[in-house]
């Protein structure tokens, strides 16, 4: 395979594009056919052998990647080949494949792009986490984002709007504080050329701010820290400046201010769940356009080294991104475009079908016996939407979270959207029957019983169904009754194959 190798430390104009082995996994282990990798500051630092983790010469740097499942160890059960993913792998990511540990993949929505995929964790998770969980950050406090247009800095600025927060941008060029002002921010700093204690002190009244997140560190820590609010919150994030600040600590004793660190990547190992839980809730804001990745450049592969040298450089607006195989790409944004289109189509042609279907007319039991082996028709396409499933899931208590955890349905389930119950599938039937058989002079129907349910196919949130039936026969009883059978299949608009085949009986009373 083709590889960026780092085989000396040193800046980027020292690593090499080469072909390389095939990674090997282990039983806890996932081989990833790479997409796309994103480029961040943390690349930067171990190929300088200046970062906490130091791999082995040679390794491809690159730690945060978007591709498919090519291989899965034996012990892994939560992945399969084939399956879209996003994974931290820590390096290796500039590579065309690369192996991770399978507790660091994580299945991504279908209808998220690679691109996408690629550059949301380390930005948005390490901002979230730093404001969700270090700060619990609450509406109507004042966040100052120290480095707001890096990676870290504009997720930081959309989170932080997101949650209430009046944000103070500040970065070191006007077009970088541009994009935070698209972005969101309230208020911009250019502390190359303002003073920036002085300018915070101005915008919040001699307040201070009640959070502050340093991604940049270096001569910006120490007048953020002297801009605190009482029991204000410091969150140390990184330090892409250079140096490492030396703090006056009895600045935190007179603020009664917390000074945090924010290590993401621990964080997501340390305490799984609620890392889990935070990558729901930001593919949810993803998913509904809350939130959105700014992707500054594209590399290739080849020229990824450029990518590590605009970096360093402080030239990167947002994220830069590799994109390691063009033929992904292509064919994931082929297949959406195919799904989208089909889905259209069919919803045209359901509608057409409908408006041909007339359906037959019986006014006695005794009419009943014309219609046995006919088909009645195809009746009109319902929505089974999710507000439908919540109230069957509560009305029956199987409130299993692939019915009704949104957020983790996004994330985890293939379609990435909830399931519809089988029996609330199967409870539609009767409803689209009434359309394709009115009988007149009905006085009274029940529902006798089903045989030979099946549910070949499952029904999304949002799905389309129709029903097809025919009838199978006849039992005519007394006093005006009969009891009537039907096979009666429905179908939604994802699969040709039915999603719920069922013999219905009925019993009627004319």
């Amino acid at each position: 395979m083709k590889a960026i190798l780092c085989t000396t430390y040193g800046g980027p104009e020292l690593l090499k594009y080469t072909e390389t082995s095939d990674p090997q996994i282990g039983e806890q282990e996932v081989l990833i056919q790479v997409a796309a990798c994103a480029v961040n500051y943390p690349d930067v630092l171990i190929i300088q052998n200046k970062y906490q983790f130091k791999p082995e010469l040679p390794f491809s740097p690159g730690g945060e990647v978007s591709g498919i499942v090519l291989k899965v160890g034996t012990a892994v059960k939560h992945l399969k080949e084939g399956q879209k993913v996003l994974a931290l792998c820590g390096w290796g990511g500039f590579a065309e494949k690369v192996k991770v540990e399978a507790n660091r993949v994580f299945p991504v929505p279908p209808q998220m792009d690679f691109i996408t995929a690629a550059s949301t964790l380390y930005t948005f998770g390490t901002s979230y986490y730093a404001l969700k969980n270090r700060a619990q950050i609450k509406s109507g406090e004042t966040l100052l984002v120290l480095g707001a247009s890096g990676g870290v800095g504009l997720a930081a600025v959309e989170l932080g709007k997101l949650m209430g927060a009046k944000v103070i941008a500040a970065a070191s060029r006007a077009e970088k504080l541009a994009i935070c002002k698209e972005k969101g921010a309230d208020v911009l700093i250019n502390y190359e050329e303002e003073d920036l204690k002085e300018k915070v002190k101005s915008l919040t009244d001699g307040k201070g701010v009640d959070v502050v997140l340093d991604v940049v560190g270096d001569k910006y820590a120490e007048p953020a820290l002297r801009s605190m609010a009482w029991k204000g919150r410091y969150l140390v994030v990184g330090f892409a400046a250079g140096e490492i600040p030396k703090l006056p600590f009895n600045l935190a004793l007179l603020k009664g201010c917390a000074v945090m660190g924010v290590f993401w990547g621990r964080f997501s190992s340390e305490e799984p769940k609620e890392a889990q839980q935070n990558l729901m809730e930001l593919v949810s804001y993803i998913q509904k356009g809350k939130i959105k990745q700014h992707i500054f450049k594209t590399y290739s592969l080849k020229d990824s080294p450029s990518a590590l040298a605009d970096m360093m450089e402080r030239k990167v607006i947002g994220k830069a991104v590799v994109v390691v195989n063009e033929g992904l790409l292509a064919k994931d944004k082929e297949k959406s475009t195919q799904k989208a289109e089909e889905v259209a189509k069919e919803n045209g042609q359901q509608d057409s079908a409908h408006q041909e279907t007339k359906p037959i007319k019986i006014k006695k039991a005794s009419d009943l016996q014309k219609l046995i082996g006919k088909a009645l028709g195809k009746s009109r396409a319902v929505t089974v939407s999710q507000d439908l499933i919540q109230k069957f899931a509560e009305t029956t208590q199987d409130l299993q979270w692939i019915h009704t955890d949104v957020e983790k349905a996004a994330l985890l389930l293939p379609e990435g959207k909830n399931l519809a119950h089988g029996y609330l599938t199967l409870s539609l039937i009767p409803h689209l029957l009434y359309e394709l058989l009115p009988l007149d002079g009905l006085e009274m129907a029940l529902n006798y019983g089903t045989e030979k349910v099946r549910f070949p196919a499952p029904v999304h949130s949002g799905d389309q169904i129709h029903l097809e039936a025919s009838v199978l026969k006849i039992e005519q009883g007394q006093e005006g009754t009969a009891k009537l059978f039907l096979q009666a299949q429905l179908f939604s608009n994802r699969f040709e194959k039915p999603v719920c085949v069922a013999e219905m009986i009925s019993l009627l009373r004319f």
